[in-house]
């Protein structure tokens, strides 16, 4: 019986899982985006998120707990250095999954997940700029207007 065994084991043995997590930790953390299936970018989520939370308190204990989860001291640096500056005063949800369908090969369901504080795309999109009403009238007028303001192009003499 699966009583109180509730997390993915992905096919994998056990050692094959961790150190499948922890390759795709610090390809997380190193390029703050990576494209992987639904299940994997899950069982991610719950691996890196407590070790984003331990970077946030930057002590040589916090340090070698991270280490020995990633195994990578340019990873861990990252960790520490660049993103614990990000995500300090939020308080959890450092990733997020966002899905792009079937895989053509074997219809697995695809994702991407990324660090919410890095993404550029999102934080930075401009929000709607309110809609004021115009009369039809104007909104006809406008684009005759524009194409008079242009001037004609002319051409410089060539020098020889």
């Amino acid at each position: 019986m699966r009583h109180n065994k509730k997390f993915n084991h992905l096919g994998r043995t056990a050692s094959h899982r961790s150190a499948m997590l922890s390759n795709m930790a610090i390809s997380l953390i190193m390029h703050k985006r990576i494209t992987t299936t639904l299940a994997k970018a899950k069982a991610l989520k719950k691996y890196v998120e407590p070790l984003i939370t331990r970077s946030k308190d930057d002590s040589t204990n916090s340090r070698r707990v991270v280490f020995s989860y990633l195994q990578n001291k340019f990873a861990v640096t990252e960790l520490f250095k660049v993103i614990s500056e990000k995500v300090a005063n939020r308080p959890g949800g450092y990733t997020r999954i966002i899905k792009l369908g079937t895989r053509q090969g074997d219809a697995a369901e695809m994702c991407f997940i990324e660090l919410v504080d890095f993404d550029e795309n999102m934080a930075k999109a401009p929000k709607a700029a309110k809609k004021t009403r115009r009369s039809r009238k104007a909104a006809a007028e406008a684009p005759v207007a524009e194409a008079a303001v242009e001037a004609p192009a002319t051409e410089e003499p060539k020098a020889e």
